[in-house]
């Protein structure tokens, strides 16, 4: 059975507006936890993280600013991360389906609207639940290069 020793844990709070979230994405994985883990967790942790909270800053936060708390914790395993806010809850009190439309032509693609796709293929155990007023999402992204 592997372990899965926590090998650094950092928390964030983050204003809700798209510069801060792109700030604190580029703090993150450039100088907070940089070489904690393998290139391709890294890329997926950044793609899943950066699409979660863009949808946090548009659609939870879109009728008023708020912040949000971040805790990335990184394993031998992968990386595992808690985001809480206090903006709209998720459609529902689910998260979006994220399947992609069939489009036949090229400019009928849309500009938007792959996020929930990218993150549920990226991710796993990913979880959503509304506590009182705080919207809580996490999920792992398990790194491939350290299964033995």
């Amino acid at each position: 059975m592997a372990s899965d020793k926590v090998t650094g844990t950092t928390r964030v709070t983050i204003p809700s507006n798209a510069h801060a979230v792109r700030d604190a994405l580029c703090a993150l994985f450039e100088t907070l936890i940089p070489n904690q883990m393998p290139q391709d967790t890294r890329d997926a942790a950044q793609i899943v993280l950066a699409e979660a909270l863009n949808n946090i800053v548009e659609h939870a936060y879109a009728q008023s600013p708020g912040e949000i708390e971040v805790t990335l914790a990184v394993t031998e395993r992968g990386v595992t991360c808690d985001i809480v806010d206090f903006g709209l809850p998720m459609p529902n009190g689910q998260l979006p389906c994220g399947k992609l439309a069939v489009h036949t032509q090229l400019e009928d693609l849309p500009e938007g609207g792959f996020g929930w796709y990218l993150i549920r293929t990226l991710s796993q155990d990913l979880n959503y639940r509304r506590e009182g007023a705080r919207n809580m999402l996490s999920f792992r992204i398990e790194s491939k290069q350290s299964a033995h």
